[in-house]
This record gives structure tokens, C-alpha cells and sequence, in this order.
């Protein structure tokens, strides 16, 4: 079952409360600390990554303020442009660091019920199935189960947004020449998790009363994926229909 989404604007408001954060272009200390969850459904506390923040100031903080003013007009279409005169790895960057923590949290409310009994492969339905391989210490794709599959994608975008070879941390240091590769393969394996979450787990969510969220969430990470060519339309399939609902309106 799909529903259309909304663009309501208190639910925006209420997504950037909770989920926006900043990519840290300069740091002098550790700025992570563990995410909680807004639900209340934080059953298994390594399922929350920690997010990254930025101090007032920095170049993560003034684009956070951008996309704060953006998503709170609730025009999730301008939300997710380029700032006129930004740079685009730099916009890249903190809207990586975002999704990141929006599908990290989103999933951790589900731990309970994604597990390897209930979800033993990681799937879309029943035309789709993801295997895992990181390329270096898991270069085969390996069967493997949803959450195992979940835990792995996390671990390994936590480690590429860790590596200030990929995500600079210093203030001028350019990006590699094929960061926005890394990028989407990053956005790829997230919507992945999407597909899981909408194929096995809608009905659960519609029972948590989060559809409205997950629904505005999902539509904000297509909207900026379709802008910025991240991800290829065959990976798409296996949320097609409402991929289509969200972009043929634009």
C-alpha cells in the first residue's frame, strides 16, 4: 500500500527539527553524539549512528540555516537547490551527512520488528533482493539478512563520511575527483533501505502513526536525488509508482 504525500507545513518543520544536521567542514573536536529517537522506540541503541554538527559560523552551519529556512517555507523543491554561489560538493556533502541520519533514525525505529526471523534476506519485495559487498573487506556479494544487511550500510557510509580523504574536514581542502560517485553510491544503498521499509514494513509503520513522516522524508530524498542525478532510474523500480507521484507533480 502507497499514499501520496504531503507537504504540510508543520510536518516539515517538524522533520527539520529533528533531523537536520550539518556536514562539519572544520573541526578541531569530536563533534559526535548519539542520536535519540523522537518516538521513543530507541530499543537498540547501536542502531543510531552519531551525527555530526556544526558550530555557529562554519560553512556547515550557514548551509544548514539555508536548508532550514527552505524546508520551513515548505517548498521542498527549493529545499533541496544549490544555494546561488555555494559550491556543489559542498552542498553534496551536507545533504549526505543529512540523509544519513534521517534513514539511520527512521530504521531504528523498526529494529524490533526488521529482524532476521521476520525480514532473513534483505529485499523490496518479491522481485528485488540487495546483497552486500563493500569491495574491500566484503568484495563478493554476500546473501544476507535485512538489519545485517542495514547494519553493514551504516558502518560502511559512517567510515566514507569519516574519511577526510572522501569528506574533508579541514577548511579549503578539496574533495576527491570522484566524490560524487562516492556520493551516489551512498544515495543508491539508502534508498535501498526505503524499498525495504515501504515493501516489508509500511503497515507497521501506519500502525506507529509515522507514515506522514516517512512519507515527507522519503519525498525530500527523491526530490534531491532527481536534482542532482544521483541515483539511476532502474534502481528506482522497485518504488516506481512512488517515485512517479512525487516527481510528475514538479
Amino acid at each position: 500500500m502507497f499514499i501520496l504525500l504531503s507537504s504540510d507545513k508543520k510536518e516539515l518543520l517538524r522533520q527539520n527539527f529533528i533531523f537536520q544536521v550539518s556536514y562539519l567542514k572544520k573541526r578541531k573536536s569530536k563533534p559526535l553524539s548519539l542520536t535519540m529517537s523522537l518516538f521513543g522506540l530507541g530499543r537498540n541503541q547501536r542502531t543510531f549512528r552519531p551525527k555530526k554538527s556544526a558550530p555557529s559560523g562554519s560553512k556547515g552551519a550557514q548551509l544548514k540555516k539555508h536548508i532550514d529556512a527552505t524546508l520551513g517555507s515548505g517548498n521542498l523543491r527549493e529545499a533541496v537547490r544549490l544555494p546561488p554561489g555555494e559550491d556543489l560538493n559542498e552542498w553534496l556533502a551536507v545533504n549526505t551527512v543529512d540523509f544519513f541520519n534521517q534513514v539511520n533514525l527512521l530504521y531504528g525505529t523498526l529494529t524490533e520488528f526488521c529482524t532476521p526471523e521476520n525480514c532473513p534476506t534483505m529485499t523490496a519485495g518479491p522481485k528485488y533482493e540487495y546483497r552486500w559487498a563493500d569491495g574491500v573487506q566484503i568484495k563478493k556479494p554476500i546473501e544476507v539478512s535485512a538489519p545485517k544487511y542495514v547494519e553493514y550500510l551504516m558502518d560502511w557510509i559512517e567510515a566514507q563520511l569519516d574519511d577526510e580523504s572522501i569528506f574533508p574536514q579541514k577548511l579549503g581542502a578539496p574533495f576527491p575527483h570522484n566524490f560524487k560517485e562516492v556520493v551516489k553510491t551512498i544515495f543508491k544503498r539508502l534508498f535501498r533501505v526505503y524499498a525495504h521499509i515501504y515493501h516489508s514494513h509500511f503497515q507497521k509503520i501506519v500502525s506507529l502513526k509515522e507514515e506522514a513522516h516517512l512519507n515527507t522524508c522519503f519525498k525530500h530524498f527523491i526530490l534531491f536525488t532527481c536534482e542532482f542525478g544521483l541515483i539511476d532510474k532502474k534502481e528506482l523500480a522497485p518504488l516506481q509508482e512512488l517515485v512517479d507521484s512525487i516527481i510528475v507533480p514538479y
